[in-house]
């Protein structure tokens, strides 16, 4: 395993600071590829090439974003994502050579944040890279400065300084990405975003590519709040629906 040796105070770092970003990943092809780009892009990186080492790392390195292939030695990429959310909650991007939704959903539920089917760009992977950290950022301001007030959409409940949500008094988790992407919904509600503007509001990325994971997204928020709560209009994108007047 490699190490990128400098000092770190269990904080994640703040802006403009070197980020540390943990790779996971048993092809040594492709986590050399992986690590010389993010290197080129300023980051640290620390590699592991299976489940016991990525947890032990996360742990001791303290990263402040995971790549985290699904198919790992010695315990899958899911078990990691479990147990190293379980320590502190770290952004994954969690890779997977399989296109299956199933696979992507499960992911996401154990608290991955968002996800890249191999084969995949560098260019696009270090953009997601730094989308999700700039979201980490945006969340850790609002935690500062928070939103006052909780918006009450019928049975469902957004708590904005707490980032909490409740359906008929029941907490939700969600993760941070599904979390934003609610509140996205939930600024207008009953009217219909595309997946391009959703992409753009919430991962702050352009690229129509991209819209795959917005569907993803949308079907693991579908499956926490209710699947009713969220309209497909087909072929442009999703409202959130709300009580009538």
């Amino acid at each position: 395993m490699e190490q990128t040796h400098t000092t770190h105070n269990g904080v994640a770092a703040t802006p403009g600071a070197q980020r540390r970003v943990l790779v996971v990943e048993d092809d040594s092809t492709i986590v050399d590829a992986i690590a010389a780009r993010l290197r080129a892009e300023g980051f640290l990186v620390q590699t592991a090439a299976d489940g016991p080492a990525a947890v032990d790392a996360a742990e001791a390195w303290q990263p402040d974003l995971m790549v985290l292939d699904v198919m790992l030695p010695g315990f899958d990429g899911l078990e990691v994502c479990r147990r190293v959310q379980a320590q502190r909650p770290v952004p994954v991007l969690m890779l997977t050579a399989r296109d299956d939704e199933t696979d992507m959903l499960v992911g996401l539920g154990v608290g991955a944040d968002d996800y890249m089917t191999k084969p995949f760009s560098m260019r696009e992977l270090a953009a997601r890279v730094h989308v999700l950290l700039r979201r980490v950022e945006r969340a850790a301001l609002a935690a500062v400065t928070p939103r006052s007030g909780i918006l009450r959409l019928g049975e469902l409940e957004i708590d904005h300084a707490q980032r909490r949500v409740r359906v008929r008094g029941d907490d939700v988790h969600l993760t941070p990405t599904e979390f934003d992407l609610l509140v996205c919904l939930a600024n207008t509600p009953r009217a219909v975003l595309s997946r391009e503007q959703l992409l753009a509001e919430v991962w702050d990325w352009a690229d129509a590519s991209g819209t795959r994971t917005v569907d993803s997204h949308i079907k693991a928020l579908r499956r926490k709040i209710g699947a009713e709560r969220i309209r497909t209009v087909h072929g442009v994108g999703y409202a959130l629906e709300t009580p009538a007047p």
